[in-house]
């Protein structure tokens, strides 16, 4: 072989060699997510790549934000509207009172349909998120009468399940994957039920007691209000 052709030959060699190469993340990977990927990072040529628990966790805490503002305001609306200082705004038909839990049937119905079909990223699954969690706050705001179609706006049972759905939203927005678990976060995990556990039995006699203490004002003032 000439010097020449040699030379030409290890040239071509070490610039392959000093080339970067790009590698694609598969499987645990979003391949393109807008909101995460407001900064440099994304390119004309190769999108940002955001890890799916990434994109998993930042949803659920916009649902769990939903969630949590749509029944406190759920609540107070009634409360208000019950004790009469605003405007009767229940939506009748007939004689029929149209309960929110069925907006909230609806708007998850077509929440679940629209992630559906239309699949949709980035800001636009970030805002079908914030109508997911209004959607599950006005439905379980009235869980009891999912069970007692006839009982009380104030049945603890819609108490319980808005403080389980909160929970596990929780969970899935700020808890790490399990496979990252090490034998001290196990630890930790097993304190902390044990300790939530005494907390609940405690809350609930706390509950019980204001319980007595103000639901019969509550039952009176849905008693004579709007119906």
């Amino acid at each position: 072989m000439e010097p020449m052709v040699y030379l030409q030959l290890m040239t071509i060699h070490e610039t392959a060699a000093d080339t970067p190469t790009m590698t694609v993340e598969t499987g645990s990977a979003e391949p393109y997510d807008e909101d995460s990927c407001l900064d440099d990072s994304t390119t004309d040529d190769v999108p940002c790549v955001v890890p799916h628990s990434v994109v998993t966790q930042r949803l659920a805490r916009v649902v769990l934000s939903a969630f949590v503002f749509t029944f406190v305001l759920s609540r107070i609306l009634v409360i208000l509207i019950m004790s009469g200082r605003i405007p009767d705004m229940f939506l009748h038909m007939g004689q029929t009172h149209v309960h929110h839990l069925n907006y909230g049937i609806f708007l998850l119905t077509g929440t679940g349909a629209y992630l559906i079909f239309c699949r949709p990223v980035g800001r636009v699954l970030s805002a079908t998120s914030v109508f997911y969690g209004i959607g599950l706050a006005l439905t379980f705001d009235e869980f009891g009468m999912w069970l007692h179609l006839g009982g009380s706006y104030w049945q603890r049972a819609s108490f319980d399940a808005v403080v389980v759905v909160a929970a596990l939203l929780g969970l899935i927005a700020y808890a790490p994957k399990l496979k990252r678990f090490k034998p001290r976060h196990w630890a930790i995990a097993f304190v902390m039920v044990i300790l939530l556990g005494a907390f609940a039995v405690l809350l609930t006699r706390s509950v019980r007691r204001i319980g007595h203490h103000f639901m019969p004002r509550l039952t009176e003032i849905e008693d004579h209000g709007p119906q």
